[in-house]
């Protein structure tokens, strides 16, 4: 090049998710548009670019790194610096990879295969045809197969399959949309299916594999099939024997199931939804998408009844992978796809697990030889007035990194909470919270933990140097960070930690108002807590209101059989003769012995005390005739919200034994309609700083008790106590109109309840604040922890 005295000669150091995302080939093409020379590398750190050329170009070049990025990619920090002209620098090159000391290039998670790899593989003149693993660097598997940085193919899942030429031709070529995607493969070169029996004897491979799977679930088998981060177990979803054996042999009698179904236009013969809906279902992120479902009898095909019973919500996803689609082109129909696990484990990631632990609940395996090297779940969402809520971080959104404009003072790792659990790394700048890790109450789950923990301490060269834990000592992350030889370890109470993951998600540190709703964590009093109104900034919180206590009797059993929280609060307002004559059929039906030895133990006053609204949700489920024992998480907030729902739809009423006087509701006027919702209502008051959870129920048990409970009468209650704790939470937060205010913990994963309190407070004035793509759960507990500890570093 000859030198001319208007060249300049710039480096740029970029940092975020910028490698295994098209970034360099993005830079290549862009430098060529732009006739700038010099070279890109991935390292350790990001992207480094030296680029040389005209002012002008290096401007358009600097500026489209804001305004045009790579797809996948997300730029946290540009870094620029100008160098010296090189005068005999005439092309622009792309640099193998180096290693760095220390990494802070976030890890992308897995994707949804795009619109391209899909089409090659539909098509017969490609020769990614059928091809299960059909890839390219806008799209499929990340996290799940990396095993070091910088992301490169010795360093992932598929450092043993050797490239054929022409795969290595495009992965060598810079145009070409496969330059670089480390999973690159084809029929010739690259992993491959095998179709086993539960015993792991092999029947067929590659395409016959296929075949025998489809033809397998067609016949009403039930298979687990490998995927990206893990197995799923599979059914057709319209066949009431597969679904039912599945419950039968997994032992899951209640929970909901996931389904997934080929395309959007077979999504809109099974569910409803809003624009935002329809566009989260198929995104890039392809998550399991909680929806509406439609008119049974309008179902085509209709869905066997047992996939989500008594409920008016379905879980809903599309294919995300070639291996997906092309099963459920085969099959046509849905399909039930749930994660691979026994209750309280991990998914399973290995055909050897599939035998050793759920032999006795599939047919068979559909396989493949590409290993998944960290486990991944999928995610769980739904919309809320229009915006994502994330309730299961995993697959296409975890890991979920941040970029934090103050430095960390060391490294600081937040181990998260007992249940739902995720770990949080932060170091410099970064801050990643892992994808889901899941309840630690089994062997197999902690192993699950250290597993994560050890994946990002060996990605990032990260070494702790202080620990943060939830307050209360029995959980095992909290035993477990005690345990660890560093010498500045600290605690953050539970509900304050899920104020500040939220504070978190919005880069806030000055005061919030905090509702923190659950189900338990223990309080600073020693009760467990779960009904909590928090004053919070980032270095404390003051308790401004809470639910007032009732008794756990028995304590953990209480949660298993809520009759047991139903009939402690009803001690606080009813002697024991007085509640024997109420017609209450729980109640009714304990035995005389059982009642007498439950208001025994409640009158010894030795049970742990609760100020939680999730058992709240239980108790009034229970005295509603909802359920009897407690089956999945969350299951009497469901089982309420669908009731409160059925007032507004005439919509998949059979969550009810006889519905004619619902149906006969929604054929009268609106006004009419109207009268029905007002004719009962209830109030709760703050005294002393206490919302009565025994007044509440009290009002409950009236309106139980003074008419049969028919349908129409368990909906009209049940809209009438999540209205009241609405009301409950707009009227104290009246007071509050210049503080952010913030709904977390998950009761508020409750859609009617959140979508009433959201518009409620806004019409009031108050200012939201957005979780973001960060869960309400328990599972966003570890970034409150470290949005904690990094503002009170010396702590």
């Amino acid at each position: 090049m000859t030198k001319n005295l208007t060249m300049c000669r710039l480096q740029l150091k970029i940092t975020g998710i910028v490698q295994g995302v098209g970034f360099r080939p993005f830079v290549y093409r862009l430098a060529h548009e732009l006739r700038l020379t010099g070279n890109v590398l991935n390292n350790s750190e990001g992207v480094t670019i030296e680029a040389q050329g005209q002012p002008c170009d290096l401007a358009l070049f600097k500026a489209a790194f804001r305004d045009q990025p790579p797809p996948l990619a997300r730029i946290d920090s540009i870094d620029v610096t100008p160098l010296a002209v090189i005068d005999d620098c005439d092309q622009f090159t792309i640099v193998h990879s180096e290693k760095e000391s220390l990494a802070v290039v976030a890890v992308s998670s897995d994707k949804c295969t795009c619109k391209d790899c899909f089409g090659d593989i539909a098509d017969i003149n490609n020769r990614h045809f059928r091809y299960p693993f059909t890839n390219c660097t806008n799209c499929g598997p990340r996290y799940s197969l990396i095993n070091a940085l910088p992301y490169d193919r010795p360093n992932t899942a598929m450092a043993d399959f050797e490239m054929c030429p022409q795969c290595e031709r495009a992965y060598l070529d810079p145009m070409d949309r496969r330059y670089h995607a480390q999973p690159v493969s084809c029929p010739q070169c690259g992993p491959q299916l095998s179709f086993k029996q539960a015993d792991l004897t092999l029947l067929s491979s590659k395409e016959s594999a296929l075949e025998d799977a489809i033809e397998a679930l067609i016949k009403g088998k039930i298979l687990a099939i490998k995927g990206i981060g893990g197995f799923h177990l599979v059914c057709d979803a319209t066949n009431d024997n597969s679904v039912s054996l599945m419950r039968q042999r997994k032992s899951r009698p209640a929970k909901p199931f996931a389904v997934m179904v080929e395309n959007i236009d077979a999504a809109k013969q099974l569910v409803t939804g809003s624009t935002a809906e329809w566009q989260i279902l198929s995104s890039a992120e392809r998550p399991i998408t909680l929806m509406r479902k439609i008119d049974a009898q309008d179902a085509q095909p209709a869905l066997s009844h047992l996939v989500a019973p008594q409920i008016d919500r379905l879980g809903i996803f599309l294919p995300y992978t070639p291996l997906h689609q092309l099963l459920l082109d085969g099959v046509k129909r849905p399909l039930v796809m749930t994660s691979a696990n026994l209750s309280g484990e991990p998914i399973i990631t290995n055909s050897e697990a599939i035998k050793t632990k759920l032999a006795h609940v599939i047919d068979n395996i559909l396989d493949h030889n590409r290993p998944i090297l960290n486990g991944c779940d999928d995610s769980v969402v739904q919309v809320i007035n229009d915006k994502l809520q994330v309730l299961r971080l995993a697959r296409g959104y975890a890991p979920l990194s941040f970029y934090s404009e103050q430095a960390l003072e060391g490294n600081i790792l937040a181990v998260g909470a007992q249940q739902k659990n995720s770990i949080c790394f932060g170091f410099n700048h970064n801050l990643f919270l892992s994808p889901h890790i899941g309840d630690l109450v089994s062997i197999e789950a902690e192993e699950f933990f250290h597993h994560t923990l050890n994946t990002f301490s060996r990605l990032y060269g990260f070494t702790a140097d202080r620990l943060v834990h939830d307050s209360h000592p029995d959980y095992a992350t909290s035993r477990w960070a005690q345990s660890q030889s560093v010498d500045r370890t600290s605690s953050v109470q539970h509900h304050y930690a899920h104020v500040l993951s939220v504070m978190a998600a919005n880069n806030i540190t000055t005061p919030v108002l905090g509702f923190s709703f659950d189900g338990t964590g223990l309080g600073d009093d020693n009760t467990l807590w779960g009904g909590e109104l928090l004053l919070c900034d980032i270095n404390q919180y003051q308790r401004q209101a809470r639910l007032s206590t009732f008794a756990l009797i028995g304590g953990e059993q209480a949660i298993k059989q809520p009759v047991r929280i139903l009939l402690a609060i009803m001690l606080e307002k009813y002697s024991p003769e007085e509640i024997k004559q109420l017609d209450i059929p729980a109640l009714k039906a304990l035995s005389p012995i059982l009642f007498s030895n439950l208001v025994k133990l409640w009158q010894a006053d030795t049970s742990i005390k609760t100020s939680s609204i999730g058992r709240l949700f239980d108790a009034v489920a229970v005295a509603l005739g909802m359920l009897n024992e407690t089956q999945y998480e969350g299951q009497a907030g469901i089982l309420i919200e669908t009731a409160a729902n059925s007032l507004n739809s005439a919509s998949d009423l059979n969550h009810f034994d006889g519905q004619s006087e619902l149906q006969a509701l929604h054929s009268k006027s609106r006004d009419s309609i109207a009268e029905h919702h007002e004719a009962i209502s209830f109030d709760i008051k703050l005294s002393n700083g206490q919302w009565s959870s025994s007044d509440l129920l009290q009002q409950i048990v009236e309106q139980i008790t003074q008419a049969p409970l028919t349908p129409l009468r368990v909906a009209l209650i049940a809209k009438a106590f999540m209205d009241a704790l609405c009301d409950m939470v707009c009227e104290s937060a009246k007071p509050h109109l210049t503080t952010p205010i913030v709904l977390c913990g998950g009761v508020f994963q409750n859609r009617y309840l959140l979508e009433r309190c959201e518009k409620q407070l806004t019409a009031q004035g108050n200012q939201l604040l957005s979780s973001k793509n960060v869960p309400i759960n328990d599972a966003g507990v570890a970034l409150g922890q470290l949005w904690h500890a990094m503002h009170n570093q010396h702590v």
